[in-house]
């Protein structure tokens, strides 16, 4: 028997609705290994967020965004110039029960983490995961990706080096870890919304209006968008 004779029809749906995602040219999606355990079916994608070393942003940029661009400026040498910075780092984790789920209220879960690191007076801001959370809905708004029972924490993470490593700088981090339950097998809005998000929170400018993202760079071929379990 065909392995996809096996999956839901509601699930293959989902996947063909991510294939069919937009999302900026920044961010790299490539397909990883989806959890075996929260779900019989489920597909994971991993996303970073990418700046060439050389130029200068148009608009005005906060957090990791805003310090790679002074360094391509000139502050950190000529391969800051030739070299990309990863910004952010995120996964998106689709999730199918046909059996439905209280806990969801559906039959689907959507299960996402960012993290990006922050400016240090960013980083101090107690609002800080307020925002983070307001960085999520806002994006599900306007992509009017249609949701409910949502949920998450936002945690601030601080790095500090000692002994051979004290001359490292410190850092603080911003993770945020959500889930929530789309209102059908529609998921494009959703994964459109988690990628703008994720742009975000490495602090490049928002798309000007009437401006439509390219599609992303893939790393394989191979990435199929779909792992039953």
């Amino acid at each position: 028997m065909n392995a996809l004779d096996q999956v839901p029809p509601d699930f293959l749906h989902a996947l063909g609705t991510l294939r069919k995602a937009r999302c900026r040219k920044e961010l790299r999606l490539a397909e990883i290994p989806a959890p075996a355990r929260l779900a019989p079916f489920a597909v994971a994608l991993g996303a970073e967020v990418m700046v060439p070393g050389a130029g200068a942003p148009s608009t005005p940029m906060h957090g990791p965004a805003a310090l790679a661009f002074a360094a391509a400026s000139g502050t950190a040498g000529p391969a800051a110039d030739e070299d990309e910075t990863e910004l952010a780092t995120g996964r998106f984790i689709l999730l199918h029960d046909p059996e439905g789920s209280a806990v969801w209220d559906g039959e689907f879960r959507i299960v996402t983490y960012i993290r990006a690191e922050l400016e240090p007076e960013m980083g101090n801001d107690q609002m800080l995961g307020t925002v983070a959370w307001t960085w999520l809905v806002e994006a599900l708004e306007n992509h009017k990706a249609g949701y409910r029972a949502a949920g998450g924490t936002a945690t601030r993470v601080l790095s500090e080096s000692f002994g051979t490593l004290a001359e490292r700088p410190g850092s603080i981090d911003i993770e945020l870890r959500a889930s929530w339950t789309p209102d059908s097998s529609d998921v494009q809005a959703h994964l459109e919304a988690w990628s703008d998000m994720v742009c975000t929170f490495a602090g490049l400018p928002p798309l000007p209006d009437g401006v439509t993202a390219l599609p992303p760079r893939r790393r394989s071929q191979q990435n199929g968008y779909g792992t039953a379990r």
